[in-house]
């Protein structure tokens, strides 16, 4: 059997893989490149939700919320990463609308090409990424890289302003977390203090103030204070 496998021919069968069309089709070529251009797009899409859009600061302070509350594990992280989800797309309906407009539709229309359609588009999300980046937040990136530092917004990179973005995002999350943490943190002080008068010091005072953290929480209509409050954040 050996003898047989080794009188077999020696060629090796090759396999290759190309994008080529045919030298007379090299618009066919362009096509598969956008192809392939936009399902990296669309695989990357969740990173991109993460980091240029206004879910980093709603998340965050649900965490801060249901951290406050002493509720670990309510509202589900599904739900709350639910909601924040809803809550971008509508904080981000405006400029969503405007790259749909000057950049999606044309070139769905194939009035413009791929490059200046991605060229509209980022106009409006830079946009949006300057209004709420602080410029100390995008100067310490600068420092980093050892970059020039721009003379206007135009000589900022798209990358560089995104991460300042994410700095000044948690800023501000933090912000209204330390704000959300205020109220119930006094109310566990109080309801220490009352145990410990009472002379009952092996009672968690923490399951005691529990119910009336949700009680304070439902009665100032709590929900609605907060979503309001995160949606305006973002048109100021």
């Amino acid at each position: 059997m050996p003898a047989l496998a080794l009188a077999q021919g020696g060629d090796i069968p090759t396999l290759s893989l190309t994008l080529a069309a045919g030298q007379n089709q090299p618009e066919r070529v362009s096509t598969l490149l956008e192809i392939l251009f936009a399902l990296t797009v669309l695989s990357l899409a969740p990173s991109f939700v993460l980091t240029v859009t206004s879910f980093t600061r709603i998340i965050v302070v649900f965490s801060f919320l249901r951290q406050a509350m002493g509720v670990q594990q309510v509202p589900p992280t599904q739900i709350l990463a639910s909601l924040a989800m809803f809550m971008t797309v509508v904080i981000m309906y405006p400029t969503g609308k405007q790259i749909n407009d000057t950049a999606l539709q044309p070139y769905m229309a194939e009035q413009i090409g791929f490059t200046e359609a991605l060229k509209k588009a980022e106009i409006p999300m830079r946009e949006f990424l300057f209004k709420h980046t602080r410029e100390k937040d995008l100067s310490v990136f600068y420092t980093i890289s050892k970059m020039e530092r721009p003379k206007d917004k135009a000589e900022v990179p798209t990358i560089m302003l995104a991460a300042g973005f994410m700095i000044s995002e948690l800023k501000t999350a933090f912000t209204i977390g330390f704000l959300i943490y205020i109220p119930f943190l006094i109310l566990d002080m109080v309801i220490s203090s009352i145990l410990l008068a009472m002379g009952m010091m092996m009672l968690p005072p923490a399951t005691i103030a529990m119910p009336f953290k949700l009680l304070l929480f439902v009665l100032v209509d709590g929900w609605g204070l907060i979503v309001a409050s995160l949606v305006n954040s973002f048109a100021t």
